[in-house]
């Protein structure tokens, strides 16, 4: 039990896992429609495109966190433009954002004989350094991120089930798709500095994904994929102090295996639902009206 509860003895570690907690939130919020919606490519691409603008803000001596933030803002700002062309498919717009992002971020990192340490911690993240300061914006983000999504949870289901029906109901789709990728960059930003731009992610995809295989409403997955990212936060941090890993990435990797413990629990059981309800049909009409959609 000791081995449980000493580790977060520690300030530090405290701080990481209320940190990883309302990252935990922030990403299930948003990660939400990310895997409903299928938007997993511009997840990552969002997570890498702020690059540049955290590479800015180091040269200048700014905030990282505000670099980032308008390095996302301008991304999700280029893959909206660029989408409502009919000859631009979505994928195209973002994986063009993308490259141009990274490779204009990795040419201001080359600039910089000592921005390695600093591009380190932006790729795989610190969340042992979290600060006080740091928890405050963190639970600013989780307020927003909660608003935005009670404000458009309506329009948001209509756009992420049936876009004609949206426009039909007066739901702007162009707006309700702005405001989900404005929720996804607020979800993105506030996550790298505690998991870094290449583990963000894992947080942002794999606990909805996890709960998608078991809730059926948008609400239930949102709660769901809260618990397994808290729990994540929890082991990994756990396995970071007594295996001396790197926080981030337990924490990420937690959050991954977690996802194929659900897909290999789902599968369970639907192989013992098959079992006790089995769906063999005696009669070729019962056979013919099981095939019919």
């Amino acid at each position: 039990m000791e081995a449980l509860i000493d580790p977060f003895g520690v300030t530090f570690v405290q701080r990481a896992l209320w940190g990883g907690v309302l990252v935990s939130l922030v990403c299930a919020i948003a990660g939400t429609w990310v895997v409903l919606r299928g938007m997993a490519f511009l997840g990552d691409a969002m997570s890498h495109g702020m690059l540049p603008g955290v590479a800015l803000a180091a040269l200048l001596g700014q905030s990282l966190f505000l670099g980032a933030a308008l390095a996302a803002g301008a991304m999700a700002a280029g893959v909206t433009l660029l989408s409502r062309s009919p000859r631009l498919s979505q994928d195209t717009s973002i994986g063009l954002l993308f490259v141009g992002m990274l490779s204009v971020g990795v040419i201001l990192v080359s600039h910089s004989s000592t921005f390695a340490v600093d591009l380190t911690a932006f790729l795989f993240g610190d969340v042992l350094a979290v600060r006080e300061r740091d928890l405050l914006h963190l639970g600013i983000c989780l307020g927003v991120a909660l608003t935005m999504a009670l404000v458009g949870h309506r329009a948001f289901v209509a756009l992420t089930f049936d876009p004609r029906k949206a426009h039909t109901l007066g739901l702007a789709p162009r707006a309700a798709h702005a405001a989900m990728l404005a929720l996804v960059t607020l979800a993105v930003v506030a996550s790298f500095h505690v998991v870094g731009t290449l583990l963000v992610f894992g947080l942002l995809i794999a606990p909805p994904a996890a709960a998608v295989l078991w809730a059926r409403s948008v609400p239930m997955i949102m709660c769901l994929a809260a618990l397994v990212g808290v729990a994540s936060t929890f082991v990994g941090l756990l396995a970071s102090w007594h295996w001396e890993t790197a926080a981030g990435a337990s924490i990420a990797a937690t959050a991954v295996a977690f996802f194929f413990v659900s897909v290999a629990l789902s599968a369970l059981r639907s192989r013992i639902g098959r079992r006790e309800h089995p769906l063999t049909p005696t009669h070729p009409r019962l056979e013919e009206r099981s095939m019919t959609p």
